[in-house]
C-alpha cells in the first residue's frame, strides 16, 4: 500500500498516554495537542507525528498526500456500544413515548426490544446485512471507525446466530473495525415469558456453545434489570461465558440501582455501560476497579432519564467511555460528537475528558486501545480531519457534521467508500 503524508493540519489533538491503553480519573485530560502538524502513515501505521515538515521533501514520489487546509486531526471515534443489526422500526413508539408513555409501559404491551425481535426475526440475512451496512456507512461519515455490534435482537439460537454470521459478513465487507457481542441475554422471548429459567439454560447450554464454536463473538453481554435478566441470572450467564473464554460486559443500572455495575466489577467485566442509576457508593467501587465505566448519554436524552454519575466515576479514578447505544428504541443516533457535547453539558465532563472517553477509552472497552484509540507511533492510522479550528468545537457546536475526511486504517474514505 503506498505510504500516506497528511500535511498542513492546523491543529492535532490526541489522548496521551503511558502505556497506550487507557486513561483514568484525572489523566483523562491528559490531551497531547500540536500545531502546523504532519503525520506520516506506512502501511496503514502511524510511523511519524511532527510539527517540523523538514521532512515533507524527503518522501518517496509514490508517497499519497492529503492536505488537511489548516483543519484539526483527532483520533478515530471508537463506539464501543451499538446495537446495529436489527429489522423494523420503532417510529410509533416514539410518538407513543412523546403522548406520555413510558418505555416500561410501551414494552408490557408487546413493544420495545420484543417488537425489534419480531421484525428481526422475519428479516432475511440479506436484507440485516444491507441496512446495516448503510447504517455503518452513516456512522463511518461522522467519524465512527471502529464500533461494537451487539446480536440480542433474535432472542432465540437461530435468530442470534444470524444476526452474528451478519456482523461476520460487515467485518469481512466493511472499512469499520467491528467487534461483535453476543446479547441473547437482552430480554426474555414471549414463547419463555413463563419459564424463564428454561430460556437462561439455552443461553447457557446451547447459544453460548455454538457461538464459541463458530467463532462469532468476542464479548458476552447481559441486560441485567428488573422484568429482564436478574443479578442471579446474569451471574449465571457470564460466569459460562467466562468459563467458554469471552471477555464480559453488562447494561447495568439503567432503570434502577439493581446493584449490576458492583456484580460486573465482582467478575472481572472489561466494561459495564449506562449506569444512569448508579449510585455514588456504586461510582466508588468501579472507579477503583479495571472496569471501564460507559456511559451512553444518548438514551438518557431519548428517554428523558437521569444520566450518569460520570463526574463521580472520573473523580474516584476511574476511566470513562462514550458510546451511542445505537438502537431502535432509546438511542437512535450515530453521532459520537453529540455524546461528546451531551458528556460536556450534562454529565461535568471536560471537553479533554470527552475525547479521550470518545476515542481511547472506547477502544480500551473493547480491549483494542493498544492499536486504536490514540495518534501515536506504531498504532493503526485511524485519523479524521475536522473542518473546526480546536477540537473543543467538536463539543461545543453540536447538530451538525464537522469531519471531512475519515482515514481509515492509513486508507482515505469518502462517501463511505475507500479511496485508493
Amino acid at each position: 500500500m503506498p505510504s500516506l503524508l497528511i500535511h498542513n493540519i492546523g491543529s492535532l489533538a490526541t489522548p496521551e498516554t503511558q502505556d497506550r491503553k487507557r486513561l483514568s480519573g484525572n489523566a483523562m485530560s491528559n490531551i497531547r495537542t500540536l500545531s502546523n502538524a504532519a503525520i506520516v502513515v506506512e502501511n496503514g501505521i502511524i510511523t511519524r507525528i511532527s510539527e517540523s515538515t523538514d521532512f515533507f521533501a524527503n518522501v518517496p514520489p509514490s508517497t499519497q498526500t492529503l492536505d488537511a487546509q489548516g483543519m484539526t486531526a483527532v483520533p478515530g471515534f471508537v463506539d464501543s456500544h451499538t446495537h446495529t443489526v436489527f429489522g423494523g422500526n420503532r417510529a410509533n413508539e416514539f410518538a407513543m413515548r412523546s403522548a406520555g408513555k413510558t418505555y416500561q409501559e410501551i414494552a408490557a404491551a408487546g413493544g420495545g426490544i420484543i417488537s425489534t425481535m419480531t421484525a428481526t426475526r422475519n428479516a432475511s440475512h440479506e436484507e440485516l446485512y444491507v441496512i446495516a451496512k448503510k447504517r455503518l456507512d452513516t456512522m463511518l461519515l461522522h467519524g465512527t471507525t471502529t464500533a461494537e455490534i451487539k446480536s440480542g435482537y433474535g432472542l432465540d439460537a437461530a435468530s442470534e446466530l444470524k444476526i452474528l454470521e451478519v456482523i461476520r459478513e460487515l467485518q469481512k465487507t466493511h472499512p469499520m473495525t467491528i467487534v461483535p457481542t453476543f446479547l441473547g441475554a437482552h430480554a426474555f422471548p414471549p414463547e419463555y415469558r413463563e419459564n424463564r429459567a428454561k430460556y437462561v439454560d439455552i443461553v447457557c447450554e446451547e447459544m453460548l456453545p455454538a457461538v464459541k464454536e463458530r467463532g462469532l463473538a468476542v464479548f458476552c453481554d447481559i441486560f441485567c434489570e428488573q422484568n429482564y435478566f436478574s443479578l442471579q441470572d446474569a451471574e449465571r450467564i457470564l460466569q459460562a461465558a467466562q468459563n467458554l473464554g469471552f471477555p464480559i460486559k453488562l447494561h447495568a443500572d439503567q432503570l434502577s440501582a439493581s446493584g449490576a455495575s458492583q456484580l460486573g466489577v465482582r467478575l472481572g467485566a472489561v466494561s459495564v455501560d449506562h449506569l444512569e442509576c448508579t449510585t455514588l457508593e456504586g461510582a466508588s467501587i468501579i472507579g477503583a476497579s479495571e472496569t471501564i465505566a460507559t456511559a451512553l448519554p444518548g438514551a438518557s436524552l431519548f428517554l428523558n432519564h437521569p444520566y450518569p454519575p460520570m463526574r463521580a466515576l472520573i473523580d474516584a479514578g476511574g476511566a470513562v467511555a462514550l458510546a451511542t447505544d445505537f438502537n431502535p428504541g432509546s438511542s437512535m443516533t450515530f453521532s459520537m460528537p453529540m455524546m461528546m457535547t451531551l458528556a460536556a453539558t450534562q454529565m461535568s465532563m471536560t471537553p479533554e475528558e470527552a475525547l479521550t472517553a470518545a476515542t481511547l477509552n472506547g477502544a480500551a472497552a473493547l480491549m483494542l486501545s493498544h492499536e486504536r484509540g490514540s495518534l501515536e507511533v506504531g498504532k493503526k492510522a485511524d485519523i479524521l480531519l475536522a473542518d473546526v479550528e480546536h477540537f473543543y468545537e467538536l463539543s461545543y457546536h453540536f447538530g451538525m457534521n464537522h469531519i471531512r475526511h475519515v482515514i481509515k486504517d492509513g486508507k482515505i474514505i469518502t462517501n463511505g467508500k475507500v479511496i485508493v
